[in-house]
Formats: structure tokens, C-alpha cells, sequence
């Protein structure tokens, strides 16, 4: 009685090995839950404010809620517009505020240039705004006059 030797070759290894790393990487994907804990808030806004949303950090935990504040500042440069939101208790938006704004509270700007807080990364000559009649964002000299809204954080602890 003979017996007969299945012969298994490095392809086919190397090929089961693929098959099951790829079910490892499939189980441990659906295995990561993820929660996050929003503490029961209440928001109170003040005469003219808009609650705009939750803003995510980078590692998607809720981080701040933003809130728009009233009024708007017309052409200024972004060292008036800086510190006009600072006489009025807040600050310009960031870029990544401004998109949130647009999404979520475009009806409340007219459809302009709006300076944001950031200055140009490798030029301070120049700093950020976004259109609000379509969303863009580029750069444009600080002395230049744009539009400013103002916005206040709520820290999410």
C-alpha cells in the first residue's frame, strides 16, 4: 500500500497566506468600534447668534461647537477685520469653520469675499477667505478689503 505525498509549492502558500491576511485585515476592521461621547449640552445663543455645528479634530472626536455671531464688518483688511471681531467678543473663522459655515448657515452671508483668521503659511502678506456665492477659498493680500463675520467656540470637555 503506497501512499501518495501531496506536493505544496511556495505559490501556493504564499497565495493562502495572501487569503488569509486579507480575512485577518476584514476581521480586525469590523472588530474597531468606535464611540464617541458628546456630553448632553445646552446651547444658549444670544440675540442675533446661529448655532453652525459641531467642529471634528483630526483624530474625529467632537472638539467645539461653533457659534456665528451678528453683524458683519464690510470692507476692511484683515488686521480691522481682526480686530473688529475681537471688539465684539470673538474671532474670524478658521478655514475649516468657514466650509462649516457655508454648509450650514450660507443664507446668513451674502454672496461675497469673507476674511479668515489664517494667515498665508509661507507669505504673512496674505491670508485666507472664502466666497460665500460658492464656497471657494483662496488667498488675497491682507491690505485688501473683504467682508468679516465673527464667530465664538464652545469647548466640548
Amino acid at each position: 500500500m503506497s501512499t501518495a505525498t501531496a506536493t505544496v509549492t511556495i505559490e501556493e502558500i504564499k497565495a493562502t497566506q495572501s487569503r488569509l491576511a486579507e480575512m485577518i485585515a476584514k476581521l480586525e476592521t469590523q472588530a474597531i468600534v468606535r464611540t464617541h461621547f458628546i456630553p448632553e449640552t445646552v446651547i444658549t445663543l444670544k440675540p442675533g447668534e446661529h448655532y453652525a455645528g459641531t467642529v471634528i479634530g483630526h483624530e474625529g472626536e467632537c472638539s467645539y461647537h461653533l457659534i456665528l455671531l451678528p453683524g458683519a464688518a464690510e470692507e476692511v483688511s484683515h488686521q480691522a477685520a481682526t480686530e473688529w471681531a475681537a471688539g465684539i467678543d470673538g474671532e474670524l473663522p478658521n478655514r475649516r469653520e468657514q466650509a462649516l459655515l457655508y454648509a450650514n448657515l450660507k443664507e446668513h452671508f451674502e454672496g461675497a469675499w469673507y476674511w479668515s483668521s489664517q494667515q498665508h503659511e509661507s507669505d504673512p502678506d496674505y491670508a485666507w477667505c472664502q466666497y460665500f456665492g460658492n464656497g471657494d477659498q483662496s488667498i488675497t493680500r491682507r491690505d485688501n478689503e473683504l467682508r468679516a463675520r465673527a464667530v465664538r467656540r464652545l469647548i466640548i470637555h
